[in-house]
Formats: structure tokens, sequence, C-alpha cells
């Protein structure tokens, strides 16, 4: 009895302090990641950054035409829009030299490809989180 006491209260920690964990990562801060896009290209190629909520904030830098944002894991299929991180979407498409941003995504290690279905920037652009 006292096993299955020991190991009831043990279940009971870990839940609480994973959901202690998840309630942290939601009261976090967020913080920014800011790219800009020139004419078919993100100036920035690979980004690393740590674990946690970020929104995308999308310059637009005299691309002559609208621009957007897509986040993919990477080895997903980017033209599947069901592998598309919605979250990371700008709010709207950002128009000649302006800046856009998407809204609150969280972001957990791993490896991200990033790119713009509107400019036709390369879909090898790599987003690192540790």
């Amino acid at each position: 009895m006292k096993k299955l006491i020991s190991m009831f209260v043990l279940l009971l920690s870990v839940t609480f302090a994973a959901q202690a964990q998840d309630k942290m990562m939601k009261d976090a801060p967020t913080k920014v990641i800011a790219l800009e896009q020139t004419k078919g290209e993100f100036t920035q190629k690979q980004i690393v950054v740590n674990e946690g909520t970020y929104t995308f904030s999308i310059a637009n830098n005299n691309v002559g035409t609208d621009v957007g944002f897509v986040l993919v894991p990477k080895g997903k299929d980017i033209s599947n829009p069901e592998n598309h991180i919605k979250t990371a979407y700008v709010t709207a498409v950002v128009p000649n030299n302006t800046t856009g941003s998407s809204n609150a995504t969280t972001l957990k290690k791993g490896e991200y490809v990033y790119f713009c279905p509107l400019n036709k920037t390369a879909t090898d652009n790599v987003l690192i989180v540790e």
C-alpha cells in the first residue's frame, strides 16, 4: 500500500511540475524576432534563439510587392499548409516599405525553415531553437 501511495504522490508531483512549466512558458514575455526581406530573399539566412514565445516582425525593404512569412518544422513538406505554424503567419500581408508582425508563437527546441511565398524567397532559411 505504501508503494502505491508513493507512486501516486510521485505521479502527481510530475504532473504538477509539467503544468507549472507549461504555465511559465505561456506567462513568459513575448520576444521579437525581426526579419527583413529584400527582393527575392531574407537578409537573415540563419537565426538561433532559445525556447520561448516570440512574435515575428517582418520588414518589407523595397521588395516592390507585398510579402508574407511562413514557418515550418525542418523536414516537413513546406508545400502542405497543414505543416505551417499558422500563428507565425503575419497577421496581414506586408506592403512595400512597411513592417508587419505575427501573433505570438511558442517555439520548442528544434529546427525550422522559413520563407515567403509572395516574394519567392529561398526555402532553406533556418531558425534554430536551442
